[in-house]
């Protein structure tokens, strides 16, 4: 094993070391604080020595908001590697393509037409609360993500489906935006709520489901590495090399709507983890290999996502604040530093 490998695998475990430090955290602090030797203990199945409200706060909440943290944190930082690579953009992100607005659309719909019908407020209806508004969310995100893949054949140039897709996010928001008008006011909280992002939408019945669906994606792209990689050389010297680019854009696209459709569901549209982290796993490792950087990716955005998570829950604070609110604040200046020094280096490079 060369210098190289051997940075690599130590970068690696450090941020999987990084990732359990951050896990067990999560489980350790929020509105009550357990004692360390009191979550071992629960793990470890001595259910005796640990107060039953401890044993269910941590089982039934904090347990698995850790793991919707690491998975979709993972999920979006993929997605928006896989953004990246294709339009060759460093600001592509999973909701570039208008599929989280496809989710917010589709959260308003149901919203607005549960209201209509029933005349009464759709948050009203208890299962519409926890099933529907997830079920909503899917549904739209696939909405936009078929017709993607559909017209993706037809276009010759990923810069043209780049713009295709920021248009359709500028008219699923405005379509959006009517029916939250007309939408009573309690839909609207509802909506407005959903839409700040949570790591604890997502219950115990859940958890199995989101987790497999998600780590199916992760599997994929790491099945796509070497694709990514002519990819990133450019179209023509991919196709020398016997890509059918046309299939891999369409397979890209459907793997990146595919994890932002599920975790948007289920999360709500989760901001700047799919466009800083991929930036970080670049500087950090110093590579373009996506070998690499899918691996470093999944593992940096487990670990942000972690970090965003016990911050919305510090000691003190009276319930969750919301994750888009805390990864905005984190994301937002990673990638204006990461801007400004590419545009030194290029300044110092001519």
């Amino acid at each position: 094993m060369n210098n190289l490998h051997k940075r690599v695998v130590i970068s690696l475990l450090l941020l999987l070391l990084a990732g359990l430090f951050m896990l067990l955290l999560n489980l350790f602090f929020g509105s009550v604080t357990i004692h360390p030797k009191e979550v071992i203990s629960a793990f470890l199945g001595h259910s005796a020595d640990i107060a039953e409200s401890r044993r269910i706060i941590l089982y039934e909440f904090r347990f698995p908001q850790a793991i919707v943290a690491i998975v979709a944190g993972a999920g979006l930082a993929v997605a928006g590697l896989l953004m990246q690579t294709l339009f060759r953009n460093p600001l592509a992100d999973p909701s570039i393509l208008g599929i989280s607005s496809g989710a917010s659309l589709g959260v308003a719909l149901a919203l607005f037409l549960a209201g209509s019908f029933s005349g009464q407020a759709a948050v009203n209806m208890g299962w519409f609360t926890s099933i529907g508004l997830s079920m909503a969310a899917f549904a739209g995100a696939l909405m936009v993500l078929f017709f993607l893949l559909m017209i993706s054949g037809r276009i010759k140039h990923v810069v043209t489906l780049l713009i295709i897709g920021i248009m359709i996010a500028y008219l699923t928001g405005s379509l959006t935006g009517l029916l939250r008008y007309y939408s009573q006011k309690e839909d609207i909280q509802a909506f407005v709520i959903w839409g700040m992002g949570t790591f604890s939408g997502v219950g115990s019945a859940q958890l199995p489901f989101f987790t497999g669906a998600i780590m199916l994606g992760l599997f994929v792209s790491i099945l796509l590495s070497k694709s990514l990689n002519m990819i990133l050389l450019g179209d023509r010297y991919a196709q020398n090399l016997g890509l059918n680019i046309k299939f891999q854009t369409r397979l890209i696209l459907l793997l990146a709507g595919y994890l932002t459709a599920i975790i948007t569901a289920y999360a709500g549209p989760i901001a700047f983890i799919g466009l800083a982290v991929p930036h970080i796993a670049r500087n950090l490792f110093k590579t373009s290999d996506h070998r690499i950087l899918i691996p470093a990716s999944m593992l940096s955005g487990a670990v942000l996502a972690l970090f965003c998570n016990l911050i919305a829950r510090l000691p003190g604070l009276d319930g969750n604040l919301p994750i888009n609110s805390i990864t905005s604040l984190i994301g937002a200046p990673f990638v204006i530093w990461v801007m400004l020094r590419q545009n030194k280096q290029s300044i110092l490079e001519s």
